[in-house]
């Protein structure tokens, strides 16, 4: 490039400079010399984990509700109706059927069974008991597949974890209250159910990768369905459902499929160990609900105990991640729904 000087008249040569902009700071639908407000993997992927809760929690406030038309064995079966058909379809347009002999394999029978006992002793105890309690036993999953890990696989579990898995277990003592004033027996229920859902998730280890996890859904959605048919008539039998509640448990069923795939969404994009601690909100969404729409307001003895499990699970977490052998993190950890 040459211009004339307007003092001297002389002639001018000035190279051109050539800018270089890193094409890694670039991306899609971001001018260069904007900030990136993207947010990063572990953030995206925690809210995920955060709405998964919210989605099981609000699922278990309806089935709560429901229940003062129906009987817990009704509500697995017309809620299991819808999410059958739900999971089905999103099978089909994703090419995740498989011949029904799947279902004769050990691993998927020992999973189907864990899910259908966690289902049916969970939604015993939410039906009798405050939502934020039953949410609360939950939380004790982690801790309790670690130990089924270190007792059943042999995985090495250091005294640290030892530690914070009996401490865990306290703070499920402190909320169940065993032996004094205030024990209510459907407390037992949700324990036994944190129990079946964590050999659900053991087993789920052992099925081969080459089958699709919707179609291993698909197959617990319709197995939970027939159990729900099946003790119908120990509880009562039918009884005609109300537009009211067809409507609440369609919705439940849509918030099952949600909260299956956020958690799904949630491992895949962040890391395991800091998207994991974030199933802990399920207690905090349970509070809320139990307060806003039953009223229940957690004691001094619930808190406390709750407490306890929060800190002990996350304390495994950490231990998990400082010994690079994440345990309970890569299992699903979710509430026994039919899922």
């Amino acid at each position: 490039m040459r211009f004339k000087t307007q003092t001297t008249g002389r002639i001018v040569r000035i190279r051109p400079v050539a800018y270089v902009v890193n094409p890694e700071l670039i991306r899609p639908g971001i001018r260069p010399g904007k900030p990136d407000l993207a947010l990063s993997p572990n953030i995206r992927g925690s809210l995920l984990m955060a709405a998964a809760m919210a989605a099981f929690t609000i699922n278990d406030a309806i089935t709560k509700a429901v229940s003062a038309e129906m009987n817990f064995g009704q509500i697995m079966l017309v809620r299991g109706l819808f999410a059958t058909a739900l999971i089905a379809a999103l099978a089909r347009h994703q090419r995740a059927l498989r011949p029904l002999r799947v279902l004769m394999m050990k691993a998927v029978m020992l999973r189907v069974a864990g899910e259908i006992g966690g289902t049916i002793l969970l939604l015993a105890a939410i039906v009798k008991l405050p939502l934020a309690n039953a949410t609360a036993i939950l939380q004790v999953l982690p801790l309790a597949i670690t130990l089924g890990a270190a007792l059943t696989f042999g995985e090495p579990v250091g005294w640290r974890r030892w530690l914070a898995i009996a401490a865990g277990f306290i703070g499920v003592l402190i909320i169940v209250r065993p032996g004094v004033e205030g024990f209510n027996q459907f407390s037992l229920f949700a324990l036994i159910s944190v129990i079946f859902c964590a050999v659900r998730d053991l087993a789920t280890r052992r099925i081969p990768a080459s089958i699709p996890s919707l179609f291993i859904t698909l197959l617990t959605a319709v197995t939970v369905t027939i159990a729900g048919a099946v003790i119908l008539v120990p509880l009562g039998g039918w009884t005609p459902p109300s537009g009211r509640a067809l409507a609440l448990l369609a919705f439940a069923a849509s918030l099952l499929l949600v909260g299956y795939q956020c958690i799904i969404m949630a491992l895949r994009t962040g890391d395991i160990s800091a998207v994991a601690p974030f199933r802990y909100s399920a207690l905090l969404w349970a509070m809320l609900f139990g307060y806003l729409v039953f009223g229940d307001r957690p004691d001094a003895m619930m808190v406390t105990g709750a407490t306890i499990i929060v800190l002990s699970g996350l304390y495994a977490f950490y231990r998990e991640r400082v010994r690079a052998r994440p345990v309970a993190a890569k299992t699903t950890g979710l509430p026994p729904d039919g899922l």
